[in-house]
């Protein structure tokens, strides 16, 4: 009683002073004032990591690890399967064979090169006797004994006989061409990996060149992860900032604010921007590992193709700060709230340094 102001005045608040709150009451009013102020020192003083978000896929940096297209290199009948679905196969192992619809093609082609030789031959032999003529006539020219025509007769025959080896050529250049082609009636894989799906073609299906045979996806690719974060919170993301990404299938527990205390996330760095947005009018970012943190889960967890969604870790801020950005639909703060002009301009300055490093 001694530290109530009003203790004194009792008589001049009757009724405040006939009033007697439950115990319970006073005890709710305590807790819900200490909540008030507990809140307010919370929101005030408990910093929150800004983040963008977005979502994408594993894919493989280098594109020779991507998935590819097994085509038929020359026209005509698949004869014989050496794969089959879910197969592992190492560099140059067969994968399919495709021949010609003639089985006699190659035979004939070579016949036709041994005669186009054979007839070289023959012209070149043909043309050193008449090149012998030629010289024979224009002695007998300069002696007077035959005629400027006889002669010019003479020459003209050895033109035609080298536009006819001139020809022979041409046609067996073609014709090495279709061996060199036919010669690949044997699709090999390209290098070791697996083969993902064989096309429902049966032996007795005529195929294109072009036409799609097999799914082949390499092995021992380097992973990378392609999100895809909107336009408003691309310029503020550079090379190096960090990222947390929650791979698809794997467990976690995620503040996006308080990354510290996440589980199941692992840690990436932005390794590259695109310049334009993509057909869904988001930008893409790639994310590598980070060297410094905890590796990601192998292949056989996180395989490529899986989605990954992912956290692109800005300033950090009060709490106070960030509900109030998101009250009124702001961009992500690009400095520190408080922070000095110089602080600042050494954020702008790292930035800068980062997107320099990365070109």
């Amino acid at each position: 009683m001694a530290n109530n102001p009003l203790a004194g005045h009792a008589a001049a608040f009757k009724t405040l002073d006939s009033l007697k709150p439950p115990r319970v009451m006073r005890v709710v009013a305590r807790i819900v004032v200490i909540g008030i102020i507990s809140v307010l020192l919370f929101v005030t003083l408990v910093p929150w990591v800004q983040t963008a978000q977005g979502t994408g896929s594993v894919i493989a940096f280098d594109p020779r690890d991507r998935q590819q297209n097994i085509t038929a290199l020359v026209p005509g009948r698949l004869d014989r399967w050496y794969v089959t679905d879910g197969a592992r196969v190492q560099a140059g192992e067969p994968i399919a064979r495709v021949i010609d619809l003639d089985p006699d093609y190659l035979q004939r082609l070579r016949a036709e090169r041994d005669q186009k030789v054979a007839e070289i031959d023959a012209t070149t032999a043909a043309m050193a006797t008449a090149q012998r003529d030629v010289k024979r006539m224009t002695t007998l020219y300069g002696e007077g004994l035959v005629s400027r025509r006889d002669m010019e007769l003479a020459q003209i025959k050895v033109a035609e006989f080298r536009a006819k080896i001139a020809s022979s050529m041409a046609e067996i250049n073609k014709i090495d061409v279709n061996l060199r082609r036919q010669s690949e009636q044997m699709i090999r894989a390209p290098r070791a990996g697996r083969i993902m799906r064989v096309s429902s073609i049966d032996t007795a299906t005529i195929v294109k060149q072009g036409d799609v045979l097999a799914t082949f996806v390499p092995e021992q690719s380097r992973r990378v992860v392609e999100l895809y974060v909107d336009g408003r919170d691309v310029p503020l993301i550079h090379v190096g900032r960090r990222v947390r990404l929650e791979f698809e299938g794997w467990p976690a527990i995620q503040f996006s604010g308080w990354p510290s205390i996440a589980k199941g996330y692992f840690d990436g760095q932005v390794a590259a921007l695109d310049l334009n947005a993509s057909p869904n009018g988001l930008f893409r970012v790639l994310v590598n590992e980070s060297p410094d943190r905890d590796p990601w889960p192998d292949e056989r967890s996180v395989r490529l193709g899986a989605k990954v969604r992912g956290w692109v870790q800005m300033n950090t801020v009060p709490i106070w700060f960030e509900l109030w950005r998101l009250l009124n639909d702001f961009p992500l703060q690009f400095t520190r709230p408080g922070a000095s002009a110089a602080e600042n301009g050494q954020l702008k300055a790292d930035a800068k340094a980062d997107d320099a490093k990365a070109k």
